[in-house]
């Protein structure tokens, strides 16, 4: 049970760097550090967005709009931190 607790906390490790990874090239782009037409670049976006967009997009069926401020990566970062304490926190179920 030690790998299943193992594999889980790995699981949200990869999420949590994946959202921040998309959320600081989101950055990048807007300010014009990264360039879009840059094949590389594209592909990166591209390949982030299509893993991220159907969290994303359930998130923002549920949080109001709060107009160009999107919020929901950061909501996703606290669910995998929530995840994180209760996994951690429950780790004797596992052993």
């Amino acid at each position: 049970m030690t790998s299943l607790f193992q594999i889980l906390m790995l699981l949200l490790n990869i999420v949590w760097f994946i959202v921040i990874a998309h959320v600081i090239m989101s950055w990048l782009i807007n300010f014009q550090v990264l360039n879009l037409r840059q094949p590389l670049v594209a592909q990166i976006w591209d390949g982030l967005n299509r893993i991220l967009e159907p969290v994303y997009s359930r998130v923002r069926n549920v949080v109001p709009s709060m107009g160009g401020l999107d919020l929901a990566p950061l909501i996703v970062l606290i669910a995998v931190a929530v995840a994180r304490i209760v996994l951690t926190n429950n780790a004797a179920a596992f052993y």
